[in-house]
Parts: C-alpha cells; sequence; structure tokens
C-alpha cells in the first residue's frame, strides 16, 4: 500500500521527465493550491507567495530528473517551496532568527491546549502574527509536519534553535489568546 501512495503521479512524472509539457500542467494543477498554502505561510504576501511559487514550480521542473521516488511528489516539491520562500525572506533581509545554539532548551511548557476553548481562526491569527522565523518554524512543526530536526535541514539552523523557535512561538500563541479571551488582543512580537 505504501508503494500505491508514494508512486499515485509517477506516470505524470515520468512523462515529465521525458519532458511533456502536458504533464508538467497536470502535476502543477494538481499541487499549485497546496503549494501556494505552504508558501503563503511563510511569506505572508499573494504576491510575492505567487512569484516565488512560479520560481518553486519551474525549479521543480528542471530538476525533475533528480526525483528518485525516496519520498512523495508532494514532500519533494514543498521542500522546494518552503527553501525559495526562505530564500526570497534571507534576501529580502526578512529573516529575524534568534541563534541559540549553545543555549540549553527549557523544558517545554505543558500547555493544555483542551482546556482552553481555541478556535481554529484564532491560532491561525496568532500564528500569522508571530515573528518571521516563529512564524516559520510554528508552521512547518503544526501546519505541515516536519520534526524539529528536518525543520533544522530546511532552515540550516540547530534542531535546539527549532525547538527554542517552536517553544517561545508557543509561548506567544498562548498569551495571544489569553489576551484574545479577555478582550486584549495586542501585537504579539
Amino acid at each position: 500500500m505504501e508503494n500505491i501512495d508514494i508512486n499515485i503521479h509517477k506516470e505524470l512524472i515520468e512523462k515529465c521527465k521525458h519532458g511533456s509539457h502536458a504533464a508538467f500542467k497536470d502535476l502543477y494543477m494538481l499541487y499549485a493550491k497546496s503549494m501556494y498554502n505552504v508558501a503563503f505561510r511563510i511569506l505572508r504576501d499573494s504576491n510575492i507567495t505567487e512569484d516565488i511559487l512560479q520560481e518553486a514550480f519551474i525549479k521543480a521542473f528542471y530538476k525533475i530528473n533528480q526525483f528518485d521516488y525516496q519520498a512523495t511528489f508532494g514532500a519533494w516539491l514543498k521542500r522546494i517551496v518552503v527553501n525559495q520562500s526562505l530564500d526570497y525572506l534571507r534576501k529580502e533581509s526578512k529573516w529575524l532568527m534568534d541563534d541559540v545554539e549553545n543555549k540549553s532548551i527549557v523544558e517545554e511548557e505543558d500547555i493544555d491546549w483542551e482546556d482552553i476553548d481555541l478556535r481554529v481562526d484564532m491560532v491561525k491569527e496568532a500564528i500569522l502574527n508571530l515573528p518571521s522565523g516563529f512564524r516559520t518554524v510554528a508552521s512547518l512543526y503544526l501546519f505541515e509536519g516536519y520534526e524539529h530536526k528536518e525543520i533544522a535541514e530546511i532552515l540550516d539552523i540547530s534542531e535546539n534553535t527549532s525547538k527554542s523557535q517552536f517553544h517561545r512561538a508557543k509561548k506567544k500563541i498562548k498569551t495571544f489568546i489569553q489576551d484574545y479571551e479577555k478582550g486584549q488582543v495586542r501585537a504579539i512580537y
């Protein structure tokens, strides 16, 4: 069953590897919306997201022969989209990441998320208002399902930095939600 899931678009991918423009278009149509969402969570600007998405798809199609079916095509493409998005942020000097490589990580505070009556929209709003470093790590961890080790590789940071950024993001999200419930919404930067 696992092979079926991993190779679900194998025929299209193989056609792309042989230069089929129709297959490129089909893959684009299958993945554009989900990849747009991935990029938008990082970039938070629809115009920039559209540009980066185009660049990511172009890069993916040029490198399609490097796709080796070790992961799903979607996971491979997502990594390209995330990297293109982060490269853009770095180039535009919007990338703010605390370097805590040599600091010990405080154990993650136990937050009983079920005791707080969270609405998904509120959490998304809180995440969108996080500083870019926190927002990126939180989005990759919570929405994209990456582990801290994978996030560290993608962002070229240490695993401890990823954990620290996520820990700080959770604290800011919790504060945002508590303030929201008290009617005292404020920026969480």
